[in-house]
């Protein structure tokens, strides 16, 4: 995926891989690696890629999209049915597949899978029920005069049903390839499966099979931002969603079904206080900054600027103003002042509107420490766990003292005491454009330091969270901003030496571990990985030692699941049980989540708060 290209919308790379010949469909993947090697060259709402000294590929993009395949022209012999179309559009990210679509509400929707999100502002969670839109504001978010729910059935209609089925069928043969398998083709498959479901009213499948695509060619471009765990989460959203739609009714078809847009509602005047600032990278392609803020009573509401970019445009972000009212606030301003609005709108994840009838003026901020923001480190940290973990707010608002660094297998981590919790703190994002990484091994040499951090729960056996903002080493009044502010060595207490050598932690080789390798290694290697490893895993019998018998009987299964290949009467190998493999393998993933969402809240204090089970879309 090349984040220099326009973002394209699925259904053009359906199309267009679709009217390929099946010779040319064999040398698509090749071909997307030749065009992304290429120079991209933009000129107004147009980019040009010179396939060879007498060939160029263009991309038109009106309003930053390509919303059509005659948009996508090629000047080769073979055009239009040549391979090097396709290949253009296999190679640009993804966008939402709705003209006018706000971006910074395509990345939301994109990233949308149903599982516990653990990156970035975008939110996976379940929509409300889809709203009929009767217009949208200046900044293309949805008007919420007079806008009437829109008359959906009770139960799922027949082309929901065969929509439903086409994702879950393209879902799985992407599984069943990996990673490492599944190319350009089965990506437009998926692709094509998801247009297909939002034409069927069901945005929700189609968020969800767009995030496995993104993921699937992050993976395959070696992207620095791909998580292996972000994309098992994605497949198990999208399977499990499209698992359940057809057997759905009620508040629980609602939710499977999703929104298209989430509606902005009138929520008066508001008196906001800066929170800080977060660096916005997605593996869809979409950058920029998010600021966050509190109003007197701690909800928290952002002010986003997300758009399609890469890294450059996500440390540019933070000092272009902020799109509400006349203020002329940049994001980095407003995360250490303040904002007073009228007329504002607010969707469901506190997300504030830019209309034309909002008013926003400067107003003085709070420091950390001083009311209102204080008390948002008063929330008890099992009380803030425990609501993360419900679907609630992800942040967690800590007061730790640092006290070394550990090596994971993905790299070194701060260690912090809070409150007598071990937690490992890690970095949002990895790349090296942002301060991340830099800012981490410095604050690794502050060890003693007592700091009151922003961070955002992960999941997971050990006490684990990403490191978004924090106080100033040797000044508490002074907040740095992780993704955007870069520490230096004389902002470091003075007489800090530096880290030890950071301890290896076998931390990740808990029992449970053992099912959720082979969840993540089917991801990326497919079936054909777990097959070869039956033979010598003694896995489940080693987890049932531990007590862990449903995930030692589901790991077998999965293995038996992934091994079992028929013959015909001549030997032959009959074809793969594509269905019977991913149904094994969702039945792992929903264990595996739904048994560490229950560690974790044990790990932090928090297992006498009661914490919810998965949601309908990851029920079986």
């Amino acid at each position: 995926m090349s984040p220099e290209l326009p973002p394209v919308v699925p259904s053009v790379t359906a199309e267009l891989v679709g009217a390929l010949s099946p010779r040319l469909r064999k040398r698509l993947d090749a071909g997307v690696a030749k065009l992304v090697a290429r120079p991209a060259v933009r000129d107004g709402d147009t980019v040009r890629i010179a396939v060879d000294d007498e060939t160029d590929v263009v991309l038109h993009a009106p309003g930053g999209t390509v919303t059509s395949a005659d948009a996508i022209r090629c000047g080769c012999l073979l055009a239009p049915d040549c391979l090097h179309r396709a290949a253009a559009a296999s190679a640009a990210p993804i966008a939402d597949d709705t003209s006018g679509a706000d971006p910074a509400e395509a990345a939301r929707a994109q990233e949308e899978t149903g599982t516990t999100k653990e990156t970035g502002p975008i939110r996976r969670a379940g929509r409300p029920r889809a709203t009929k839109r009767a217009g949208t504001d200046q900044a293309g978010q949805a008007d919420v005069s007079g806008q009437a729910d829109q008359a959906e059935p009770d139960t799922v209609t027949a082309d929901q049903r065969t929509a439903a089925r086409a994702v879950y069928d393209a879902a799985a043969a992407v599984l069943e390839a990996g990673t490492d398998g599944a190319g350009a083709v089965l990506q437009a498959e998926l692709l094509r499966a998801a247009h297909s479901a939002r034409l069927s009213g069901l945005p929700r499948a189609s968020a969800a099979a767009v995030s496995v695509v993104t993921g699937v060619r992050a993976a395959r471009s070696a992207d620095a931002g791909y998580r292996l765990a972000d994309l098992a989460g994605a497949l198990a959203g999208v399977l499990g969603v499209a698992h359940r739609l057809p057997r759905a009714t009620g508040p629980e078809l609602t939710e499977l079904r999703g929104t298209v847009r989430q509606p902005y509602r009138p929520d008066g005047s508001l008196r906001l206080y800066g929170l800080f600032s977060e660096a916005v990278l997605t593996a869809t392609g979409y950058a920029g900054a998010v600021t966050w803020t509190a109003d007197a009573d701690g909800r928290l509401y952002t002010v986003s600027d997300v758009a399609p970019g890469g890294p450059a445009r996500a440390t540019g972000a933070a000092d272009r103003a902020v799109r509400i009212g006349d203020t002329a606030l940049t994001h980095r301003e407003l995360s250490r002042a303040g904002l007073a609005v009228s007329g504002a709108t607010v969707s469901p994840t506190g997300r504030l509107g830019a209309g034309a009838a909002v008013r926003a003026v400067r107003a003085s901020g709070a420091a950390w420490r001083s009311e209102p923001l204080d008390r948002l480190w008063a929330v008890p940290v099992a009380e803030q766990v425990a609501r993360a973990l419900n679907g609630g707010q992800d942040l967690l608002f800590l007061e730790v003292t640092l006290t070394g660094t550990v090596r994971e297998t993905t790299g070194d981590r701060l260690l912090a005491d809070c409150a007598g919790v071990p937690l490992r703190l890690a970095t949002a994002h990895d790349d090296p454009s942002l301060p991340y990484r830099d800012n981490l091994r410095l604050l690794a040499a502050a060890r003693g330091s007592r700091l009151r951090i922003v961070a955002r729960l992960v999941p997971g056996p050990l006490p684990r969270a990403v490191l978004l903002a924090t106080e100033h080493p040797t000044d508490p009044a002074t907040r740095v901003d992780l993704g955007l502010d870069r520490l230096q060595h004389v902002d470091l207490p003075t007489g800090t030496v530096p880290p030890p050598a950071a301890v290896v932690s076998s931390g990740d080789e808990a029992p449970l571990y053992l099912l959720r390798r082979r969840v993540h290694q089917a991801v990326s290697g497919g079936r054909r990985v777990l097959a070869f490893s039956r033979s010598v895993s003694g896995d489940g019998a080693r987890l049932r030692r531990h007590g862990l018998a449903t995930a030692g009987d589901l790991l077998d299964d999965l293995h038996s699941a992934a091994a079992d290949r028929a013959r015909d009467a001549f030997g032959r190998l009959l074809p793969a049980d594509t269905d019977g493999f991913a149904r094994a393998w969702l039945a792992a993933a929903v264990y595996t989540g739904a048994v560490e969402r229950a560690l974790c809240a044990d790990a932090w204090g928090a297992a006498a708060v009661e914490v919810s089970t998965p949601g309908p879309a990851l029920r079986l």
